[in-house]
Order: structure tokens, then sequence, then C-alpha cells
């Protein structure tokens, strides 16, 4: 699935004043990939990428005079997309880990992030801290944080999904026992969910930071990144769309 996030562009009526064509080509369009299954970063809403994550990239594009489409991926095939070419850009709420900077580059951090445990309401009283789910079968998104520490958790009894909706659906079945994933889209999906059969128990597990990952041969484009990503900050759009996206 592609979507074009182009920039608001001037059509000029060039004379014969000396100007070369060049002057007037068109942006570059980079390749974007995301899991567009990971509200409030990313989600597709009425056919178009709607998030955090997704105005953000737009943004800090733009700062640099670029344009991005973007392209809905399994969260575990960007990493490769990027190491094949196929994706310029992975923006997707991906977190920083040692791991994964041996593989792929990271801007600068833009989001502070961390895992949390989230049980149905009715198991509350069994489960009322995190420690209690340890050893028991837990649901998490495939290639992420999230289903890494779940192994660490409970070993094999780890059933792994392509997105997190599908995690929570499993967990509301009575599949599992206990969901492992990201505070913010947990909180997102509780919110919009409007219902209190699902519950987070207090605290979490860690702490993490999240970047907008780049190929390692593309030190011209990680350079790019962090500089609109300063821009934003700079002139106020990073906190607008905070702000709408989190509230806070």
């Amino acid at each position: 699935m592609k979507f074009k996030a182009p920039l608001t562009l001037v059509t000029l009526a060039v004379t014969a004043v000396g100007l070369s064509a060049s002057a007037f080509a068109a942006p570059k369009v980079y390749q974007v990939g995301s899991n567009m299954a990971f509200a409030p970063f990313e989600f597709v809403e009425n056919g178009k990428p709607a998030g955090f994550d997704m105005e953000l990239i737009v943004a800090i594009m733009k700062s640099q005079g670029a344009e991005v489409e973007l392209n809905n991926l399994p969260f575990d095939g960007l990493i490769p997309a990027l190491q094949a070419g196929t994706i310029d850009i992975a923006m997707s709420g991906m977190t920083i880990t040692e791991e994964r900077k041996k593989r792929i580059s990271f801007s600068d951090p833009y989001y502070d992030n961390g895992l949390v445990v989230m049980v149905r309401t009715a198991d509350a009283g069994k489960y009322k801290q995190i420690d209690d789910v340890k050893g028991q079968t837990l649901c998490a998104q495939i290639g992420t944080t999230g289903a890494i520490t779940a192994q660490k958790m409970s070993g094999k009894k780890v059933k792994l999904f392509n997105n997190g909706p599908e995690a929570f659906m499993e967990l509301n079945n009575k599949g599992c026992e206990a969901v492992v994933h990201d505070k913010p889209v947990v909180n997102y999906f509780l919110a919009k969910r409007g219902t209190k059969d699902m519950v987070v128990l207090p605290g979490q597990l860690n702490s993490e930071q999240t970047g907008i990952a780049v190929s390692k041969k593309n030190p011209e484009l990680l350079k790019m990144v962090n500089d609109g990503l300063k821009a934003v900050k700079e002139n106020g759009e990073y906190d607008r769309l905070y702000k709408k996206w989190f509230g806070q």
C-alpha cells in the first residue's frame, strides 16, 4: 500500500531570462516504510496514513525541501527493506537498540517510550503486578522489543502477531494472559475502545527511545533527517504534533 504525501508546490511560469530548467526541478521523493497499525504513531484512517510519525516525517522532510511517499509494510520487513534499498527511511515507532544499530543507522531520538503489560480486567485480581504474569502465555508484536521482553519473561510461551491490535484481540479472546506492548499505543487503544474489559498493570518494564532509521550506506540522508528533526523542534511544529496526538 502506497500513499503520496506531497509538499505544497507552486508552479511558476518561467520566461526566457537565462534560468536553467534544473532550477525548478521537482523535489526528490523519498520512500518511507511504516507498519501502519501502531496508533497513535501510524495507522490508516479513511484510507489515508495518519498519526504522529506520519505527520512528523512529512514535516521533517518538507523542512529539507523534499517529499515522501509512505509505504505500509510489516514491521519485521522494515530493516530488510532498508538494507535492500526498497525504502529510504523507516518511520515506525522503532526503538533504538544496540542490536538494530549493527544493521541500520538511527537518527537522534524523537520520542521517549516504554513497555507496559495489559491484562483482562477480570484477571486483575490474579495479576496485580507485572511480575505476576511471568511464566504465563503472553502476546506481543513480532519483531519488536515487546516480543523480545515477553520471551525473556515467559520463554516459549509467547504468541507473536503482525501488529498490536491482533495481539489485543487475542488477549480479549483469552488466547493469552497478557500483552507486552508500547505504553502510548496501549493507552491510545484503551481510550479509543471506550470499554473497561482490559487494564494496564502498574508501572512499566523499561524506558526506551525511538528513532528514525536509514541505511548505513546513506549518511547524507541521516544528516538530512537529523537536520529536519532539529528544524521542526525549533519552529514549534514538533510540539504542535506532539500535543495533537498525545494531548500533552
